[in-house]
């Protein structure tokens, strides 16, 4: 049983690992144009006082080593990311990641810790602190929710990597039966959750794939066939001409006291 427990919560780490490394692309991306541009600083706030949090929920249980190791190393991860973010977002983008990083990290964690110290006796302390971990992974893997309605409604699948998705289920899967085997619910239970999401931005990503290609090569048929059909309709210069030169020739006959003078078109 033990050396099952060390096996998946090894795993967890290596796959965790991945998974905090994931945006490196996307500050990569701000590195070379040196701005933030659209990109919110929410989810390295969160990632940090998720790692902070089950930090502070591991050192209440015995033979928690992996689970503080990841959380220690997600902790490096997201501080290097939001103090990349802050100094390349602009002005505005900065004061609100600042704001937010305070109200988070330091006043929320801060009174997690106060409360759960005085309020909470050394009997059922574990016991609240794992609850309020609890709560939030479960506020935490519903947030995509809001990506999955995106992609529904977009047909589009460019706001979520297959990738990332396929990880973050592999590590809800490893750190599930960490849970399960230790009899830890407050680490199983938030990752039953989270695999399910998994498995549903995967379907998703499946279904909806190659929707994209599919709608721009219905618009380039769309205007081709447009095209095709200005050039069908349009009159050809020469028969414009005649039609000028027969137009005039009828004034003529009508009206004899008119000379006629045919203009030539432009080129």
């Amino acid at each position: 049983m033990n050396n099952l427990v060390f096996v998946f919560g090894l795993l967890g780490n290596i796959v965790s690992f991945m998974v905090f490394l994931a945006p490196v692309p996307t500050f990569h991306k701000i590195y070379k144009k040196k701005t933030t541009e659209g990109f919110q600083c929410v989810p390295y706030v969160v990632g940090l006082f998720s790692a902070m949090l089950w930090i502070y929920y591991a050192f209440f249980k015995p033979d928690t080593t992996l689970l503080i190791t990841i959380n220690s190393v997600g902790c490096v991860i997201q501080t290097v990311y939001i103090c990349l973010y802050i100094f390349y977002a602009p002005k505005l983008a900065k004061i609100q990641a600042v704001k937010l990083l305070l109200l988070v990290n330091v006043v929320g964690f801060g009174l997690i810790v106060l409360l759960t110290h005085f309020l909470a006796n050394d009997l059922n302390r574990d016991n609240v602190v794992g609850w309020i971990c609890l709560v939030f992974s479960l506020c935490v893997f519903v947030a995509p929710l809001s990506v999955v309605r995106q992609v529904i409604r977009t047909k589009s699948v460019e706001y979520m990597p297959f990738l990332l998705s396929f990880f973050l289920t592999l590590s809800a899967v490893m750190w599930f039966f960490y849970g399960l085997l230790r009899k830890d619910y407050n680490i199983a239970i938030p990752n039953v959750l989270g695999f399910s999401f998994g498995v549903l931005q995967m379907i998703l990503y499946i279904t909806y794939k190659n929707a994209k290609k599919v709608v721009i090569e219905n618009i380039e048929i769309q205007t081709q066939n447009q095209i095709k059909g200005q050039e069908e309709h349009k009159i050809p210069v020469d028969r414009l001409k005649d039609q000028a030169i027969d137009v005039a020739k009828l004034s003529a006959m009508l009206r004899p006291d008119i000379t006629p003078r045919v203009v030539p078109p432009c080129a």
